[in-house]
């Protein structure tokens, strides 16, 4: 897990600094993880050289303004070389805000990441933090993540979303 570690705290943060993730929800066949106001879907399949063991968030939930720290622990069962990437894309409902190709090797490289190309097959935890813009808008956002090897193969699949809508508190007024 050790590229997807890095890709999804990149994701996370840099998609989430961009503008953030989700919507509604999510249909899958995989593991469904939801807070109160994120949450991911593991859409690997038991084959892929990645499989997915936790994401965490710090704060929990996510706000704007302030240091998001991801945690993200995998298992990787396949060497995983230079040239192996991740598509991404964040939608807020229907629309398309960002979707773009990312080497995972260079990402970790310049976030100066603790996994780096090449990654041996074995345990990981990936931490890693960014600073939230405060002008986050108050929307739900959805980032699809898909991580390729260098042959183009399947390497990992995750779904994230986060919403950044204002709750408020209840108020009882006694009546």
């Amino acid at each position: 897990m050790v590229r997807i570690p890095v890709f999804v705290a990149f994701t996370l943060a840099a998609v989430v600094a961009a503008s953030p993730l989700l919507q509604n929800s999510l249909v899958t066949d995989g593991d469904v993880n939801v807070q109160e106001s994120w949450g991911y879907v593991d859409c690997g399949l038991p084959e892929y050289p990645i499989q997915l063991e936790s994401i965490t968030v710090s704060p929990d939930p996510p706000k704007p303004g302030e240091t998001l720290t991801v945690t993200v622990k995998a298992e990787v069962f396949e060497l995983i070389e230079e040239g192996a990437s991740a598509d991404v894309t964040v939608k807020l409902g229907l629309v398309k805000l960002l979707q773009k190709q990312f080497d995972i090797c260079e990402e970790a490289r310049n976030a100066n990441a603790t996994v780096q190309c090449p990654i041996e097959p074995g345990n990981y935890t990936v931490v890693q933090s960014v600073d939230l813009p405060k002008e986050i808008p108050p929307a739900k956002f959805v980032v699809s993540v898909r991580g390729y090897t260098v042959d183009e193969d399947d390497l990992a699949c995750v779904d994230l979303k986060i919403d950044f809508m204002k709750k408020f508190p209840s108020i009882n007024l006694g009546w």
